[in-house]
């Protein structure tokens, strides 16, 4: 999400280095290129001009400070306008309610509500330690109950059974009474996609919320849609009093649009991003650290929650007291690190959140594929556990037996094999010296 837009104010801040004071004169030419980034990103028209107002109201005559240049101190500008237009900070979901605590979804047909759903009810589940019912009040679309009922199981909550023959009014009711029967925390109901011109649907999500009076409203909407995101939500919220959106699709938005576009026009905070289509890619939405991002700064408090969830601290402890009592980096060890490198999304993902990463040069970013993570897996599963242990003795013979079992070629065998000695090399070099600048100076020999 953000690449171009990335791209384009990274080349066009970076023109006014040198510059010993910000002025209107030596700001005109880029804030214009400024903007032409934002309306090629589809971030609406009026919040372009207002982004663009107070950026220059508060850049011309600013003294930059001593260890500033003149373009880190416009960027600072243009980060804390960003977190401006975006909220100034992640608003969460209000779940202070006598359980159970209603989450109404609704959105435009199409815009990823039920998997979504899902989504939510993991986060709660895993992250707030809440106990969880989904209910289907998508009538009109049978495939739509069946679905949410499979990523139930998949999620671990429990669902409420409807049918294409059930009045979805009725269907909220009951599943609300059957979450305070057995107690549950949250509740979170399914709506059929709607378009916001059609009347006779608008009023069956006005008539299940007024059954419900659910203490969040959340709208799903595609990313992907740009400023019309902003303008559907606008329209849902005349008819219905949103509390937030959920922005979905994030991983295919390379413009970004929506999420600059949609609080300012709206008045509504967007609370979390759909990152994947995997029932745990839902990211809370921090204005602070998405506006890093833009300005290729990454951000590294996301990366390092993403550490703290999806790397198993008993393993990688395991291996650390492995290497101090001198036992070697071995092909096991580097397989657990592909399955964590996994977890976290994939090396792209990682690479989003790293300072500076942003100016990676587009071709380097292109060898870039997560499917060798996949691969590596593959090539080390086929070996035998003393292959693991001791590759040293894996020669011709045994490299075309585990180039068969793995489905790749010998030179794949050997590509890894040369891969897993530099890992190794710079593992015993960490274990000798320590320290966490040796692990950043050595990032560049990393073979992944």
């Amino acid at each position: 999400m953000f690449e171009n837009l990335t791209q384009r104010l990274e080349r066009t801040l970076r023109t006014l280095r040198g510059q010993g004071r910000l002025t209107e004169d030596n700001i005109k030419d880029t804030l214009r290129e400024v903007r032409m980034a934002l309306l090629e990103a589809d971030v609406a028209l009026p919040v372009v001009r207002d982004f663009i107002e107070q950026v220059k109201t508060r850049a011309v005559g600013q003294e930059v400070m001593q260890s500033l240049t003149p373009g880190q101190a416009l960027i600072k500008v243009v980060h804390d306008e960003l977190i401006a237009i975006m909220g100034e900070a992640n608003e969460d979901l209000n779940l202070a309610a006598r359980p159970p605590a209603v989450v109404l979804m609704a959105g435009l047909q199409g815009s990823g509500k039920t998997t979504t759903v899902a989504k939510l009810a993991r986060l709660l589940k895993e992250r707030k330690k809440k106990s969880v019912l989904v209910a289907s009040c998508d009538i009109y679309r049978p495939a739509a109950i069946d679905q949410l009922q499979t990523l139930a199981v998949e999620v671990g909550c429990e669902f409420f059974p409807s049918t294409p023959k059930d009045d979805p009014v009725d269907i909220a009711r009951n599943a609300l009474d059957q979450a305070r029967k057995r107690h549950i925390d949250v509740v979170i109901i399914d709506t059929a996609g709607r378009l916001h011109v059609d009347v006779e649907m608008m009023g069956e999500i006005k008539r299940i919320h007024a059954a419900l009076n659910p203490i969040e409203t959340l709208f799903i909407v595609d990313s992907m849609t740009g400023q019309d995101a902003a303008n559907s939500a606008k329209a849902f919220h005349e008819a219905l009093p949103l509390t937030g959106i959920v922005l979905t699709k994030t991983d295919g938005d390379a413009r970004g649009g929506a999420a600059l576009s949609i609080r300012h026009i709206t008045g509504k905070p967007i609370k979390f991003l759909g990152v994947g289509e995997k029932t745990d890619a839902l990211e809370p939405f921090h204005p602070n650290r998405v506006a890093s991002r833009i300005l290729g700064m990454g951000d590294i408090l996301t990366l390092i929650e993403d550490a703290s969830r999806n790397i198993d601290q008993q393993q990688a402890l395991k291996m650390i007291e492995k290497l101090k009592k001198g036992k070697g980096f071995d092909l096991e060890d580097m397989r657990d690190q592909v399955r964590q490198m996994k977890k976290m999304g994939g090396m792209a993902k990682i690479m989003e959140n790293i300072p500076g990463m942003s100016s990676v040069s587009p071709k380097i970013k292109e060898k870039i594929d997560d499917k060798e993570f996949s691969r590596t897996e593959a090539i080390i599963n086929s070996m035998t556990p003393q292959e693991r242990r001791f590759p040293d003795i894996i020669k011709a013979s045994r490299k075309r037996r585990i180039a068969t079992g793995s489905g790749t070629q010998v030179q794949d065998i050997n590509r890894l094999l040369k891969q897993f000695l530099q890992t190794q090399k710079m593992m015993k070099q960490m274990n000798k010296k320590g320290g966490i600048m040796n692990i950043l100076r050595s990032m560049g020999q990393m073979p992944f």
